[in-house]
């Protein structure tokens, strides 16, 4: 029995082990892409798009209608035949069957359809720039988490040293070396340091929530996977943001969407001077008719033969051939030029709040590499100043104040290390990201 529960302990343990998902950066980003509503909305957007495709196509076809039509007469009519005034109680009916095809209509159809597919197109480039702003975000909050578990490791070395240095002042204290209120002030700052642990370990689990809320994933058991940003490199990945500008043009969706809204602006410039042009469509059609009188039994033919009887075709085409109405064509053809200069300026602005965008971009990783170098070399000066008073402290020759003051700059330039380096890991991703070179592992 007591075998069978080791058993059953371990096998819970390991499905509970096994539940506990470790993300990596890729499926996090790969995850988010698939659950988001945003996504998701515009991804609908794509297939009624695809749609007004399919409903232009049709406007190449011929449509066919049918129609039917039943009538009672009570009372008096004047008789077709004898052209005298008869009472007659009568039932009339017709059956119809029509068609009609657009021969030409000034290419409109045609450009319809040309610009239907250019809102696949469009709504295609609306799709990947949320993909793309969702994606950054996850890789920005992915990046908060590891920052939140290195600032928490740094909080747990410092609270085990400052137990340890509990340790060693209560044995000091004992032998009579330092006096109660100092080693009070050391119990003091190991207060203070746990409850840094506890403050980062809350720091932790809100970035957790944040990823987890964002790939809309239980919060419970989420984890992600440690990915090495290592030390980073002080040499610039590009010579400059023009650089990154020039990639970004053939890369960056919202540019190619301004370009399609260029296109589809011409094809409204078609669509409208389509308008000045003759219409020609082609018909046909087919109809028959039954009628009975009520009160001539005798002279009612059967209902079938009086259908074939009656059936009848027709044939034709129609030509429209707009000669004026009221200056409406010349001034929708005016609307759509205007409208087509307003698509060139707004690609205009999307290129110049591209290129600022970029500018900026790249500044930030400037200014985000001195930070992190100043930060690196202000923690390697802090460890030094730190091994140092801790020699001197244990020595006798530097007061617990001094050395607390020492030890609380070391602690500040760990956290600001940290801070610094995912910063300026972050502002490279988006200078990756805007050049179409970010890849995700």
């Amino acid at each position: 029995m007591k075998n069978k529960f080791i058993l059953f302990v371990a096998l819970c343990t390991s499905v509970a082990t096994f539940s506990q998902k470790t993300w990596t950066l890729k499926e996090a980003v790969d995850q988010a892409l698939v659950k988001n509503i945003s996504i998701q909305q515009n991804k609908l957007s794509v297939k009624l798009a695809e749609k007004n495709v399919a409903i232009a196509k049709g406007n190449f076809l011929p449509n066919l209608n049918g129609s039917s039509s039943g009538r009672f007469g009570f009372g008096s009519f004047i008789d077709n035949i004898s052209n005298a005034r008869i009472s007659t109680d009568n039932f009339n009916a017709s059956f119809d069957l029509n068609s009609n095809i657009t021969i030409f209509n000034g290419f409109r159809n045609t450009n319809t359809y040309k610009q239907a597919q250019l809102g696949v197109e469009s709504s295609l480039l609306d799709l990947k720039k949320i993909e793309n702003d969702i994606s950054l975000r996850v890789v920005n909050t992915y990046l908060n988490v590891l920052f939140a578990k290195e600032n928490l490791a740094v909080a747990k070395i410092q609270s085990e040293i400052s137990r340890k240095q509990i340790e060693a002042a209560n044995a000091r204290f004992e032998a009579g070396a330092i006096a109660k209120g100092e080693l009070l002030n050391f119990q003091s700052t190991a207060a203070n340091d746990l409850q840094s642990v506890i403050l980062q370990e809350n720091a932790l689990d809100l970035a957790l929530l944040n990823i987890a809320q964002l790939l809309q994933e239980p919060v419970k058991g989420f984890d992600v996977a440690a990915i090495d940003v290592g030390t980073p490199s002080v040499n610039l990945l590009y010579g400059s943001s023009s650089s990154v500008f020039q990639k970004s043009l053939d890369y960056m969706p919202e540019i190619a969407r301004a370009k399609l809204a260029i296109d589809n602006a011409d094809f409204n410039i078609k669509l409208s001077k389509g308008s000045f042009l003759p219409t020609v469509t082609a018909f046909g059609g087919m109809g028959t008719g039954y009628s009975h009188r009520f009160n001539e039994i005798f002279t009612n033919d059967y209902f079938f033969n009086q259908l074939n009887d009656n059936l009848g075709y027709n044939i034709g085409v129609s030509i429209n051939i707009p000669i004026f109405n009221r200056f409406q064509t010349k001034n929708r053809v005016a609307q759509s030029l205007i409208n087509k200069e307003v698509s060139v300026m707004n690609l205009e602005s999307q290129k110049l709040i591209l290129k600022q965008t970029i500018e900026q971009a790249f500044l930030d990783v400037k200014s985000g590499l001195k930070t992190f170098q100043a930060a690196t070399i202000s923690l390697t000066a802090q460890k030094e100043a730190f091994k140092n008073a801790q020699e001197r402290y244990n020595y006798g020759t530097m007061t617990l104040f001094d050395f607390d003051l020492v030890r609380t700059r070391l602690v500040s330039a760990e956290s600001a290390m940290i801070r610094s380096k995912y910063d300026y890991v972050f502002k490279t991703k988006v200078l990756q990201f805007y050049s179409g070179e970010l890849i995700l592992e």
